[in-house]
């Protein structure tokens, strides 16, 4: 009594085939909201220590 090789969707956990990314287009949409807000907030975090680093040089060298 084996059982077919399959994974996991990653948003909601229900069995698909091996050679699919998730089980609906629900699925899908939900995965790329997700992927554009990490992008999203790493171009914050970047934007965020380059000002960081801006007013740092600002303090150190001219005053």
């Amino acid at each position: 009594m084996a059982v077919e090789p399959h994974k996991h969707c990653p948003v909601c956990g229900t069995p698909i085939p091996m050679d699919e990314k998730v089980c609906s287009q629900d699925c899908e949409v939900i995965i790329a909201q997700k992927q554009k807000q990490v992008k999203r907030n790493q171009i914050l975090m970047y934007l965020l220590l380059i000002v960081f680093i801006a007013i740092w040089l600002y303090i150190t060298f001219l005053k």
